[in-house]
């Protein structure tokens, strides 16, 4: 019987959002007692928790997460530890390359999780270099994810990383959890989003399926 185990932060007010966006607003909207039947009225930036980044968050002529076949977000999945590092180089990657090829998703575990909900979750993550991301642009991949909020430096303006991936027509998922207990596994991953028309990005609910 196969194991899932879920890669998603919970969403909820006063959640970690990269600096400048808004957390999401949660209210009960109706209740069993009022109406016979509960619901909840939720608003919420594209972007929130863990979530994935389209190649036209960035790009004018790129696609949304629409365009993309519901296959572009599921498949086999590895992670790699980078959790130490600052810069994650070419080199590095070139030695994961027998790894790297065989999946359609390449995760990476920063350790950077466990600072969820702390200022420190903002900074110091590793990060690729421009070569690394050039690299991975150009393996047959899906996407790449993280456990950090970002594929740039927080407060960047170049985006050099987010650009590369997205013109080789990568989707990027930010902000996964619990990557430490599938370091060095091959495993099925799944980032559904949810089916909005011309998204630019959408919270998903990350999962691995182990054999």
């Amino acid at each position: 019987m196969a194991t899932v185990l879920d890669l998603t932060h919970s969403i909820s007010e006063g959640m970690p959002v990269y600096p400048g966006c808004v957390p999401p607003t949660i209210r009960q909207a109706n209740t069993v007692e009022k109406a016979g039947y509960a619901e909840k009225f939720i608003s919420i930036y594209t972007h929130t928790g863990t979530h994935i980044d389209a190649p036209a968050h960035m790009l004018a002529d790129g696609k949304t997460l629409d365009q993309l076949g519901v296959d572009h977000f599921v498949g086999i999945a590895c992670v790699i530890d980078v959790s130490g590092m600052h810069t994650i180089e070419k080199v590095f990657l070139e030695s994961q390359s027998t790894s790297v090829d065989a999946c359609d998703f390449v995760l990476f575990h920063t350790g950077w999780a466990e600072l969820w909900g702390h200022q420190g979750y903002f900074e110091g993550f590793p990060l690729l270099s421009l070569e690394a991301a050039r690299w991975l642009g150009g393996r047959n991949l899906k996407g790449v994810g993280f456990d950090a909020i970002s594929l740039d430096p927080v407060g960047s303006t170049r985006f050099q990383n987010h650009l590369v991936l997205f013109r080789a027509g990568l989707i990027s998922i930010e902000n996964l959890t619990g990557l430490e207990a599938l370091i060095g596994k091959r495993f099925l991953f799944s980032c559904l989003p949810l089916k909005l028309e011309d998204a630019d990005g959408s919270p998903v609910r990350a999962v691995a399926v182990l054999d």
